[in-house]
């Protein structure tokens, strides 16, 4: 705080209540004790002004409660009152902001705190823009007791009435613990920093007292933990300033309410820009000739979408599906795509979630959705089974069947069985549906299933003496020729047309120009009830 901050004002003058307000403004700026900026920089992190600084366009910040203090006078905090109570809040430039600062009370959540926060979030809501927190608590502050618990219920219930309203995203930037998360974890978007954010539910000290297990807080809920494991954070920043780029990056795909379109882009006139090009020839020959090849999903659709640039949204989480925004067409688009890189593209429980999440994200704020589908099936196993990949792989159907955007699905290789339904089937609602030459669409691949219907005729081939491998082979081809083709899927218009691998960016173009009037609408009701 400036040497002369303590001085009295003459405010009997004009001048000296301007030197008072100044004064105030600069107690404001310096809430925070210099040896707790210090320690928080120390620790490698920013503190609320400086993030807002690196989040928000320069003299765009227009602070809310800038002069609010907490009120709590127990265990003699009347001496200490700084301005803000912790929490730095404010509408930018097209988004509401709260930041919490840790360097006032360890960032920890009071009446005064609560009731800013709730205040931006009606104030979001009230104009339709997007709310960004940036979290860095040490949680309830104990000393208000129930009050700060019933602020972060005021808050929890408007995340709620939030959701698929506007867009909400959580920046983690510390400490995360208790009940806090549980704001985060309703959001769109959760983001975390490595090595300097953590999210539990309780903590180290806590579960080693009760269950005997001993854990280091990074292990329990550091950044790396919920982007591979929980599923609960969404993208893993090097750093803070890496996180709040992605951020940025990820408000430029997404509407400022459900009532807006998304970001566009002007797209060239005319169908010259369709033209097929030497990046677009690449996917005639990207496909192995082996069916037991795997091949990066990730350059099929950097091939298909504008400048080949694709915002992957949890990519180290499930990684054997992949979710992501793009463009095409100069429209932002999301992208649901099985990778045959992870688990030959197989569907399991943390794939299911992770891509129904993400549709219904989609469609709750206006992107379509173009998916990608080489997928062999659903991943077997008791584990599988046991934790319900019925019920929760159930979700990946209810997103698409509920969805009523753009819905495009390209199949480049195998879809098989359920999972074939599931991946933006035109059974549950897709569209226009397209596959390459190369698609197998069928109940079982070949190997599998000539092993069932033919199980009398290889028996008596190898009774006989014969070659099993060639007979075997002779009935593969055949199934492939009659069955696993796209051929016949075509014939009944669940494909809408097979088409040269090149040829993608050009039809899923002008499938999306055709659809940007598509309306559909679902059965009145309160509610559905997804299996939760």
């Amino acid at each position: 705080m400036p040497s002369d901050a303590g001085a009295e004002a003459d405010l009997s003058t004009t001048a000296g209540k301007l030197a008072d307000l100044k004064r105030r403004v600069a107690e404001v700026a310096h809430a925070g004790s210099e040896r707790a900026v210090e320690k928080q920089h120390a620790r490698g992190k920013k503190t609320a002004r400086e993030r807002l600084e690196m989040l928000l366009d320069k003299g765009t910040f227009i602070e809310m409660d800038k002069y609010a203090r907490h009120r709590s006078t127990a265990f003699g905090q009347e001496k200490n009152r700084p301005y803000g109570d912790g929490v730095v809040t404010g509408d930018g430039r097209q988004v509401a902001v709260f930041a919490q600062d840790f360097t006032v009370f360890g960032g920890s959540l009071g009446q005064v705190f609560g009731e800013k926060i709730v205040k931006v979030m009606d104030f979001a809501m009230k104009i339709g823009c997007p709310v960004i927190g940036l979290n860095d608590s040490g949680g309830a502050r104990i000393q208000e007791g129930v009050v700060s618990l019933g602020l972060y219920g005021e808050i929890f219930r408007r995340n709620v009435h939030a959701s698929g309203v506007i867009p909400q995203i959580s920046l983690i930037m510390g400490p995360c613990a208790g009940g806090a998360v549980y704001s985060p974890a309703i959001t769109d978007f959760t983001v975390m920093v490595d090595q300097t954010s953590h999210m539990f539910i309780t903590g180290p000290d806590v579960i080693k007292t009760v269950t005997g297990e001993d854990v280091a807080f990074e292990d329990l809920g550091g950044a790396r933990t919920h982007n591979t494991k929980s599923g609960v954070a969404h993208y893993m920043g090097t750093d803070e300033q890496d996180a709040i780029d992605y951020v940025k990056a990820l408000l430029s795909y997404l509407p400022s309410n459900n009532l807006e379109e998304p970001p566009a882009y002007q797209p060239s006139p005319g169908d010259s820009d369709l033209d097929v090009t030497e990046e677009d020839r690449w996917l005639d020959t990207c496909i192995p000739d082996s069916p037991n090849q795997p091949y990066d999903m990730h350059e099929i659709v950097r091939h298909v979408v504008d400048d080949e640039e694709f915002l992957e949204v949890q990519p180290i989480f499930a990684p054997n599906i992949v979710t992501g925004f793009a463009r095409v067409d100069g429209m932002a688009i999301g992208v649901v795509a099985n990778q045959p890189m992870q688990f030959a593209g197989c569907l399991d429980i943390d794939a299911s979630e992770k891509a129904a999440r993400f549709v219904r994200t989609c469609d709750a704020f206006n992107l379509p959705v173009l998916t990608f589908v080489d997928v062999p099936g659903f991943l077997p196993g008791t584990d599988q089974e046991w934790d319900g990949i019925i019920r929760r792989g159930a979700k990946l159907i209810y997103a698409y069947a509920e969805a009523t955007v753009p819905l495009v699905t390209v199949i480049t290789r195998k879809a098989y069985g359920g999972a074939y339904d599931v991946m933006g089937s035109k059974h549950l609602g897709a569209d226009i549906n397209l596959a390459w030459p190369t698609a197998q669409i069928a109940v079982m691949g070949a190997q599998g299933a000539v092993n069932i219907l033919y199980r009398k005729e290889i028996a008596a081939a190898q009774a006989e003496g014969r070659d099993v491998d060639e007979v075997r082979a002779a009935f593969v081809q055949e199934y492939e020729e009659h069955l696993a083709n796209p051929y016949v899927a075509a014939e009944r218009g669940y494909i809408d047309t097979v088409i040269s691998p090149s040829n993608t960016r050009m039809n899923v173009t002008r499938a999306l120009r055709a659809l940007k009037t598509k309306r559909e609408t679902l059965p009145p009701k309160k509610h559905g009830n997804i299996p939760l």
